[in-house]
């Protein structure tokens, strides 16, 4: 019952968020292009349901070929951040585009971190359980530390929660997003 309520939910929160931001996915995309070449998404590879790789979807907050020209995760005060992409990261808002991904069925609204295939790779067999979970546009490691977080204990918590979740656990996680956001807590 709980994944059906969950999927009900994000098709609903998803499709309402979609529409009511097209006028919001305009503005955002004319300043990226004018604040840096490249194109207005970063779509990357991320780990998913079961193992399975998808294309995450982002508004691009870094320079053109900012992972050729640097680490594949973001440093503090990481120079290829555009100035649009400090406003976009700081504000959660660069993520809106996942909601795409929600719809698609390769997210959730509330689950673990898409996190990179080349951190997945390097996964125990207890860390892979992760992978029983759709990841998530936010989650119970992004209101609990964010980027602070090391990859190791952010798979933890994760796997601890997502294996008692409820409806309700994921409300309550949903809500304090917003909390984390406005205090910017955990973000780099």
């Amino acid at each position: 019952m709980y994944k059906v309520v969950k999927r009900i939910f994000d098709l609903i929160l998803s499709s309402i968020i979609l529409i009511v931001s097209i006028p919001f996915f305009i503005i955002v995309a004319f300043a990226i292009k004018i604040d840096s070449k490249g194109p207005v998404l970063f779509i990357h590879e991320r780990s998913g349901y079961g193992g399975k790789a998808f294309k995450m979807m982002k508004f691009r907050g870094m320079v053109k070929n900012a992972l050729e020209i640097g680490p594949e995760l973001t440093q503090e005060n990481d120079p290829r951040i555009t100035r649009i992409g400090k406003f976009l990261r700081r504000t959660s808002l660069d993520e809106i585009p996942q909601f795409v991904n929600v719809i698609k069925g390769e997210m959730s609204i509330i689950g673990p971190r898409p996190e990179i295939i080349s951190i997945t790779n390097r996964y125990s067999k207890e860390q892979q359980e992760v992978f029983g979970f759709k990841p998530g546009i936010t989650g119970i490691s992004q209101v609990n530390g964010r980027q602070m977080l090391a990859p190791d204990q952010r798979v933890k918590m994760e796997i601890d929660y997502y294996k008692n979740a409820t409806f309700w656990s994921d409300l309550r996680i949903f809500f304090r997003t917003f909390k984390v956001i406005v205090s910017n807590e955990g973000n780099i």
